[in-house]
């Protein structure tokens, strides 16, 4: 049989079409693999912008706790309270509502980071308590409940919003934090390591007390008046505690559960105990002693006058004083009117009070010789929860409780 044979100009057709194939091809996977790297490098410049967006926002979240830190945004209880932080210099914030803190940022000018805005918006970097939906009542956080995020005890919760934005993209993260909560080991409202002279009108309460029991409230005398209305029902201590014995005179009042005990034993080897820290943690916490006494006393004070921790060598007059936090005196204290305190006051030295002087938290004295309740009004009411939010308040450390995107 004769073999079949294409004319010439047919095969040079068919390897035209071949070769105009293969260009086809090549073109087509050439096209495939840039569009493919085109959508790559898209994909990775976002996944790099939403990144840098996600630290920005963190940043944001980082001012916000130092803003808390400084106290320029209020611990003051106020379930309404919201503050602000907006992407503008200083003088020229929004005006807000009563209710309201607005801040300028405290980033250094020409390297802003865009966490918030200029003006106000839904992504102003933007503080507040959390609350329940009618703000009316703040939620807590209390280790010792069950559950322990409640509204009854503890520090409070605050909730950061921020929106955290770098060119197209952003992000947006919600953060609830609380004030680092410190555990006291109180052992009555009045702690002693010596006797203890009562006299006077004075009146010392060991029942628990709510920490918003008004400034001035007397003791209980047992009729149903004075601090009776602000006990919490639980947590209840001595009204006063003694390594020695108690002395009661005039018309003071203990009260508490039981109103005193004495010679006891087991008092603090130093204040650390009482807050329940180490000896290194302690100081290290309240930071180089002052020899001048601070007014208002709003803080954690250590007050010495030769900086050697108890010795017992200095020598204070607490007089019209206002103050709420810590105060730890290395020395003796005298107090002859107008002193009121939230929180705990420690005292290495002798403690003699002639004058009014009211203190809602605890009383520790570890002294040389008796603690004397001379002659006027001097009350304390036990407060577990008055020195917990006294030393978160002003102890300068928060802790995160949650984190989420929205």
């Amino acid at each position: 049989m004769p073999e079949l044979s294409l004319p010439r100009h047919s095969e040079r057709g068919i390897a035209l079409v071949m070769a105009l194939l293969v260009l086809f091809v090549i073109s087509l996977l050439s096209l495939t693999l840039m569009l493919s790297l085109n959508v790559e490098t898209k994909i990775g410049a976002h996944n790099v912008r939403e990144s840098a967006a996600l630290n920005t926002a963190e940043a944001g979240t980082g001012e916000a706790l130092a803003r808390l830190r400084s106290g320029e945004i209020p611990n003051n209880m106020n379930p309404r309270m919201v503050g602000q932080i907006f992407l503008t210099p200083p003088g020229t914030v929004p005006v807000l509502g009563a209710d309201s803190v607005a801040l300028a940022t405290g980033q250094t000018m020409g390297a802003w980071l865009n966490y918030s805005t200029a003006s106000r918006s839904s992504d102003v970097l933007t503080v507040q308590y959390k609350t329940d939906a009618a703000r009316t009542v703040i939620y807590k956080y209390d280790p010792t409940k069950n559950p322990p995020v409640q509204t009854a005890s503890g520090v409070p919760i605050f909730v950061v919003n921020v929106t955290g934005r770098s060119g197209e993209d952003l992000r947006r993260i919600v953060t609830e934090v609380m004030p680092k909560p410190y555990v006291t080991q109180a052992k009555g409202a009045l702690v002693a390591n010596r006797g203890i002279d009562f006299s006077g009108n004075s009146a010392v309460c060991g029942y628990n007390h709510r920490f918003d029991t008004p400034d001035g409230t007397s003791g209980r005398p047992g009729d149903g008046t004075g601090c009776q209305a602000w006990e919490t029902g639980s947590g209840d201590l001595a009204g006063a505690w003694s390594s020695g014995g108690i002395t009661n005179g005039g018309s003071s009042e203990q009260s508490g559960v039981p109103p005193t005990t004495e010679n006891q034993v087991g008092f603090y080897r130093g204040p650390w105990e009482a807050v329940g820290m180490t000896e290194a943690e302690f100081f290290a916490w309240v930071g180089t002693p002052t020899n001048a006494v601070p007014n208002p006393a709003n803080g954690i004070y250590y007050l010495d006058n030769d900086g050697i921790a108890q010795n017992k060598s200095g020598s204070y007059h607490l007089d019209s004083i206002t103050g709420e936090g810590l105060l730890y005196v290395d020395g003796d204290v005298t107090i002859n009117a107008g002193f009121s305190f939230r929180g705990l006051i420690y005292i290495e030295g002798d403690l003699k009070i002639n004058g009014n002087a009211w203190i809602l938290g605890g009383l520790i004295v570890e002294g040389r010789g008796p603690v004397k309740f001379a002659n006027g009004g001097a009350t304390v009411l036990y407060s577990s929860d008055a020195i917990t939010q006294a030393l978160t308040k002003n102890g300068g450390k928060y802790v995160t409780l949650s984190w989420r995107e929205r």
